[in-house]
């Protein structure tokens, strides 16, 4: 039984010892339906610490081995709350000059205290001394030179602190209201996760501030910008409209945060503006949209003069008759001046089919024939110098053979992918094979229209869609068919199975 439980002290008690949001939550839940002499255990206080899946303490156990989900934690002790909270503050003070009590550092005295709660945790997958060497390793988590700025005016530094509490609520909400347009509108695991990684990043980096001084500034009543609106405030035309201007609020508040955070920590300021540059390329991942083309795209066709049995012209309108909605050219042979005249051709007969055109690996004479848009290897032209050239209107597409690889392309904000090699292929040859096991993870990963390809055809089709797959690239399949309309059509066909 303790002799002073810290969670029963006067809130203004409490708010005077520097303990971190998250600390001073996990207390007040420990609060909820506890008599003041009631015994806490260690398996009490951990489930406080972890209940927020953004936290630093859930963060730390899931990245040391730990599934939360599955904890058991019965042979957890009595734990003396008061004594672990002043161990926890001297462990902080060894590695920030505050001493303010984080989820991690009474995570890591909670777990070196009760041995039952270390067996339990240590059973359940938790490598404790990796966990111990993350947070008190040798290395301090904040370096020594991120002191607080004394100022002279008292009242500065709680003004201060009122700016930084509004900007910390107004970027844990505009991330909220991405996740749940990545996660439910979208659809898209890629973007789910860009968001929630920055959305745990944000809570850690808020530990590094007194906790006290930012809850005490916190006066919403008397916020003379509560009253204040415009109608553009409450007018969204769209999700997509809904997540452009929480991303736009979100950057925005994270510049504040930086710049107002440098007065009182200058570690937080740098962590904050490093992710005040991700949320720029978030906003670029949720502003790429597919053009409708190409979202109900299908049937892709890489092409080449010499891989058609009959013309090109013919094939891409009986190809295209037959469901193919993009067709590629691919003439590594041709020299500059030929190669663009082979596109303008097939600028023009893929208009006349109504379909989108393609041009492999050259973003310059992709614009000069007025093509649709470019496809792009891992040794050509980055997406980004692609785009200089090409225009920010024409499409582009990356070849990925690693997950890696999807990301990197999801996150440059490709169109559009092409996953494989699938199987072996006639018309090109591959070292490796990526698989069904890679359709089947990149499609899962993200709604970007992504292609299988390599070695596609109607014998194999099918296995293709039953890995995910709802869009596929082909050559041989359609070019080298005696009836390359029948051809596309049973392709199709074979993917809405």
């Amino acid at each position: 039984m303790q002799q002073l439980n810290p969670i029963f002290l006067k809130r203004e008690a409490l708010m005077r010892e520097p303990c971190s949001p998250a600390v001073e939550r996990a207390l007040c839940r420990l609060q909820e339906g506890r008599t003041p002499d009631a015994v806490i255990t260690g398996a009490d206080l951990l489930g406080a610490l972890t209940v927020e899946e953004d936290g630093r303490a859930a963060t730390l156990l899931l990245a040391h081995g730990l599934n939360i989900d599955s904890l058991s934690a019965k042979r957890s002790t009595v734990i003396d709350l008061a004594r672990l909270l002043a161990d926890a503050r001297a462990l902080a003070r060894g590695h920030d000059t505050e001493g303010t009590v984080t989820s991690e550092y009474l995570l890591l005295e909670l777990i070196e205290q009760d041995e039952g709660l270390r067996d339990s945790l240590t059973a359940g997958g938790l490598d404790f001394g990796a966990l111990r060497n993350a947070v008190a390793g040798e290395e301090p988590l904040i370096a020594a030179q991120a002191t607080e700025l004394e100022l002279a005016d008292t009242s500065d530094r709680f003004q201060i602190a009122r700016v930084l509490d509004v900007n910390l609520n107004r970027a844990r909400e505009s991330l909220r209201t991405l996740d749940d347009f990545a996660r439910f509108i979208r659809d898209d695991a890629h973007l789910t996760t860009l968001v929630k990684h920055l959305r745990h990043e944000l809570v850690e980096l808020a530990e590094l501030l007194p906790a006290s001084l930012l809850l005490h500034a916190r006066d919403t009543i008397h916020d003379v910008g509560t009253a204040i609106s415009t109608i553009g405030e409450m007018s969204r035309t769209s999700p997509s409209q809904v997540a452009l201007v929480n991303v736009k609020r979100l950057q925005e508040s994270l510049r504040s945060l930086e710049e107002y955070g440098k007065v009182i920590d200058s570690v937080f300021a740098a962590g904050v503006e490093q992710l005040r540059y991700r949320a720029y390329t978030l906003e670029k991942a949720i502003a790429v949209t597919p053009q409708a083309d190409l979202e109900s795209a299908r049937l892709y066709v890489l092409l080449t003069s010499a891989s058609c049995v009959a013309s090109l012209e013919w094939t891409i309108a009986e190809a295209a008759a037959g469901g193919a909605s993009i067709f590629q050219l691919r003439e590594k042979g041709l020299d500059d001046r030929e190669l663009l005249k082979r596109a303008r051709d097939v600028r023009r007969w893929t208009r006349d089919a109504g379909a989108l055109f393609i041009l492999n690996d050259r973003p310059d004479i992709a614009r000069l024939a007025e093509a649709d848009g470019v496809h792009l290897g891992q040794d050509d032209l980055t997406l980004n110098e692609a785009r200089r050239i090409l225009g920010a209107e024409g499409l582009i597409g990356i070849s990925t053979h690693t997950i890696l690889q999807v990301k990197q392309a999801l996150d440059d904000g490709a169109d559009y992918i092409g996953i494989g090699p699938t199987f072996t292929s006639t018309t090109k040859q591959f070292t490796e094979l990526a698989g069904l096991a890679f359709i089947r993870e990149a499609v899962g990963l993200t709604r970007v229209p992504a292609f299988a390809i390599g070695g596609i055809n109607r014998t194999n089709a099918a296995q293709v869609a039953a890995a995910g797959a709802k869009r596929v690239a082909v050559s041989a399949a359609i070019t080298q068919a005696d009836d390359p309309r029948a051809a596309a059509a049973e392709l199709c066909a074979l993917l809405h199975e």
